[in-house]
């Protein structure tokens, strides 16, 4: 338990000084898009327009430590304010409609990526030297390719030449979004090819990782005692090297399922995907602050959250870290 406590203690101040960083870094930034808009329309605008322009963007008229806490407690409520782009609509609905598309689209490639990853790695990793070593350099090769090359020639091949899936979008025009089968199904066509991309480029990095530790793992005394007493293969491999040696990619997988709620950016905006990552985009681009500022902050907490559930679980998969 003084473990854990000190795990909470420690990502909570961290959870703290991400949520003030957070806070300082848009006012650091030059210019803000009322004054924009402002200096555009400056020949037109009246001293009471401007001033209204300036309210209707929520630009701030007090001092930084006032703006401080007011920022706490709106992060306490969940109040990020309205969208600049997708005025007058709260930044919390522009989150919390994209971001479904993004856990159910990345969060599952992530899942699957490292499920299948994880898995042949151990099996190459146990048959080593064999022609299975062959997939390491395959995969490897596949993830090492620029991204948005893949991704633009999986929609070269299987959208523009075969025509199997559509090229863009997260589902067919006319579908209404609701828990039918209709839209679920014209879902899953639109991101079959994105959900490829992403599974096929994450692949290498979880098979090669997992491939070395159980070769490492494999020389181990415990494993050669258990190997000795004639325990089945399937087992030694499973129950005694596999088990510790997936403890190293454990960890990269928790930090990558933080990373789920930032998105896949590249593979968003290049399949025209509607996700949280084609929001931050289209955010950056109309220098809309409000939104920027909570999606930050939401991808910071999902990555806390994700490490603390890392550092946990591995407090319960390894006793060694309880040791003090």
């Amino acid at each position: 338990m003084r473990i854990i406590r000190k795990r909470l203690f420690f990502y909570a101040v961290t959870a703290w000084a991400a949520i003030t960083l957070n806070f300082i870094l848009p006012r650091l930034m030059p210019g803000n898009p009322a004054q924009d808009l402002i200096q555009r329309f400056s020949d037109r605008l009246t001293p009471s327009a401007m001033n209204a322009i300036r309210v209707l963007f929520g630009q701030p008229h007090s001092s930084v430590f006032v703006q401080y806490f007011d920022y706490l407690k709106n992060v306490a409520t969940l109040n990020f304010g309205l969208s600049y782009s997708y005025y007058p609509t709260p930044v919390s609905t522009v989150i919390r409609q994209s971001i479904f598309w993004t856990l159910t689209l990345i969060g599952l490639c992530t899942i699957i990526g490292f499920v299948l990853g994880t898995f042949l790695g151990m099996v190459v990793g146990w048959k080593r030297g064999s022609w299975r070593d062959a997939l390491v350099p395959i995969t490897t090769f596949l993830s090492s390719l620029p991204y948005f090359w893949f991704a633009l020639m999986v929609i070269l091949v299987f959208a523009v030449t075969l025509g199997w899936f559509p090229s863009s979008g997260g589902y067919g025009i006319g579908e209404t979004i609701g828990f039918n089968w209709s839209f679920i199904s014209s879902a899953i066509y639109y991101g079959t090819l994105p959900a490829l991309t992403i599974v096929v480029a994450s692949l290498g990095g979880w098979l090669l990782g997992m491939r070395n530790m159980m070769v490492t793992t494999l020389n181990e005394d415990y494993v050669v005692l258990a190997e000795a007493k004639g325990l089945s293969r399937m087992r030694v491999m499973y129950t005694y090297a596999g088990r510790n040696a997936i403890l190293p990619s454990f960890a990269g997988f928790a930090m990558s399922l933080g990373f789920v709620v930032g998105g896949a950016i590249v593979t968003e905006i290049v399949f025209n995907y509607p996700g949280i990552g084609t929001v931050l985009f289209q955010a950056a681009e109309g220098q809309d602050y409000p939104l920027l500022e909570a999606i930050f902050l939401t991808i910071t907490i999902a990555v806390l959250l994700a490490n603390l559930a890392a550092d946990l679980t591995y407090v319960l998969l390894d006793p060694r870290t309880r040791e003090s």
